[in-house]
């Protein structure tokens, strides 16, 4: 039961972080359709690193579903669902050398260039044409800096959290 309420939780702060990056003007500093910062993939870093992987998935899965009821419609859960599980499916994979290869921030990064990665893909498949895939070196470059930003949050919440024990790395 407690391990329901904490996902339930982490579920409703992931859609608020995605609802509040509605509200940041992004594109009047970087002129690129579609930027986010991607706050919600905190809260999948934090499921991924303090959690484990079935609530990574279920918490990822359930926010991209309710984001597009709330958000969007269908074509923004297929967009969502691609992205997100590519970039979870990164992060689980580059987590495996945490500490030894891999930092949270590159862990972070891999999971922004997947994110990209899949929605590209996923465009690709719905409109029939691999035209799209000319925009992926933007979407890689402003993925990795929105990557990195979400990596030194994450890093910084990770931090208080161990000082504090209130959670422990699994």
């Amino acid at each position: 039961m407690r391990k329901l309420t904490l996902n339930s939780l982490l579920i409703s702060l992931a859609l608020v972080l995605s609802f509040i990056e509605r509200f940041i003007p992004l594109n009047l500093l970087v002129p690129v359709p579609g930027l986010k910062l991607g706050f919600a993939n905190i809260v999948t870093m934090f499921a991924l690193f303090y959690l484990d992987i079935p609530s990574a998935i279920t918490i990822t899965a359930l926010r991209c579903v309710l984001a597009s009821i709330i958000f969007g419609g269908m074509s923004s859960l297929i967009y969502s669902l691609s992205g997100a599980f590519f970039a979870l499916i990164i992060m689980i994979l580059l987590k495996t050398g945490y500490k030894k290869t891999f930092s949270l921030v590159g862990i972070s990064m891999g999971g922004a260039a997947a994110h990209n990665s899949g929605q590209i893909i996923a465009a690709s498949l719905m409109m029939k044409n691999t035209a799209v895939f000319a925009y992926l070196p933007v979407l890689l470059f402003t993925g990795i800096a929105t990557g990195l930003i979400t990596a030194i949050i994450s890093m910084n919440l990770f931090y208080i959290f161990e000082k504090n024990n209130r959670v422990k790395l699994v």
